[in-house]
C-alpha cells in the first residue's frame, strides 16, 4: 500500500485504527476450540467484526511463532484473510544484519517464498542501517523503525542523552537518511504523547505507529494535538482492549462496538484537523 492509498483509506474510513492481533490462544473464547484453527477463527471473526472501522490490522508474531507450526499456519491463513485496502503490519520488531536480514525480510514479504507478503514489518535499528536496508529492497514495502516505546524500560537506551539529543532522536534523524516519509514509518508510544512535538521536528511527515492507547491508558485527544500532520500522519494501535473486549460468544460485537468508539473519537479529530 502506497503513502497515497493509506491517506485516501483514512480520509474514506474516518479512522486512522489499526487493530492489533495479538491473540494468544489462552485467551480467546472457549468455544472456539471446537474450530480446527481456533486462532485463525478468532482473527476472521474480529476481522469481519472491524474492517470497515480501520485502516489496519497488525498481527504480534510472537503469539503465533510460540505455537510452533501451528501457530505459523494461523499466520498465514490470518495474512491470507486481511482486506486488501487495509495496510498489512507484521509486528516483528526484527533487529538483525547481512544473510539473517535477508531472511527475515523474505520471510515476510515475499508471499511466493513464504506465503506471507505483509506491506509493512517493525524493525529494531540499534545494529545501524545493515539492519533495515534489507527490506527496503522490496518495492512498496514499508519498514516501522522503533524509535520511543511506552515500556518502563525505555529510560534505559532510548533517553540516553547523546551530542544531538536524546538517542531516540538521533535514531529518527538517522533512519530518515535511510530512505524518505513515503517507506518510513516510526513506532512512538502513546503514553509519550509530549514527546510528539519534539519528534515532530525530526519526522515532520513520517507515518507514526502510536501503540499504547485503550488498555495501556494512552491518550487519543493528546496523541493528535501533538502528532497529526495535514495528511494525519499517526496510525494507532489498539489491541487488547479491541480484541479481548469480551470473552464469551458475543466477543466479535463487543470488539466492534470497542473499534468504532475509536473511529467516532478519530472521526472528531480528523474533522478538527480539517483532514476530513
Amino acid at each position: 500500500m502506497s503513502r497515497h492509498q493509506l491517506i485516501e483509506q483514512i480520509k474514506l474510513k474516518k479512522s486512522f485504527l489499526c487493530v492489533g492481533l495479538d491473540t494468544d490462544i489462552d485467551k480467546i473464547p472457549e468455544f472456539l476450540k471446537q474450530y480446527p484453527d481456533p486462532v485463525f477463527e478468532f482473527n476472521k471473526r474480529i476481522i469481519d467484526a472491524t474492517k470497515d472501522l480501520c485502516i489496519s490490522y497488525k498481527p504480534n508474531a510472537a503469539f503465533y511463532e510460540s505455537r510452533g507450526l501451528k501457530g505459523l499456519q494461523s499466520l498465514i491463513s490470518t495474512y491470507e484473510y486481511l482486506p486488501k485496502d487495509c495496510l498489512s503490519i507484521i509486528d516483528a520488531k526484527r533487529g538483525d544484519i547481512g544473510n539473517t536480514s535477508d531472511n527475515y525480510a523474505k520471510a515476510f514479504f515475499d508471499e511466493e517464498a513464504s506465503g506471507m507478503g505483509f506491506d509493512a514489518i517493525t524493525v529494531t535499528p540499534y545494529m545501524g542501517n545493515d539492519s533495515v536496508t534489507p527490506y527496503l529492497k522490496y518495492d512498496g514495502k514499508w519498514v516501522i523503525i522503533l524509535a520511543l516505546t511506552s515500556s518502563v524500560g525505555s529510560k534505559d537506551f532510548q533517553y540516553l542523552p547523546t551530542e544531538g539529543g536524546y538517542l531516540f532522536e538521533q535514531v529518527i534523524q538517522k533512519a530518515n537518511t535511510w530512505a524518505g516519509a513515503d517507506r518510513l514509518m516510526f513506532v512512538v508510544g502513546a503514553t509519550k504523547s509530549t514527546e510528539f512535538t519534539n519528534i515532530r521536528k525530526y519526522a515532520p511527515d513520517n507515518f507514526l505507529l502510536v501503540p499504547g492507547v485503550g488498555a495501556q491508558g494512552g491518550s487519543l485527544e493528546e496523541v493528535c494535538k501533538y502528532g497529526m500532520t495535514k495528511d494525519c500522519g499517526l496510525i494507532v494501535n489498539a489491541s487488547r482492549s479491541i480484541i479481548y473486549a469480551s470473552g464469551g460468544e458475543d466477543f466479535a460485537d463487543a470488539a466492534r462496538a470497542e473499534a468504532l468508539s475509536l473511529q467516532q473519537q478519530m472521526q472528531v479529530e480528523l474533522e478538527k484537523a480539517g483532514i476530513i
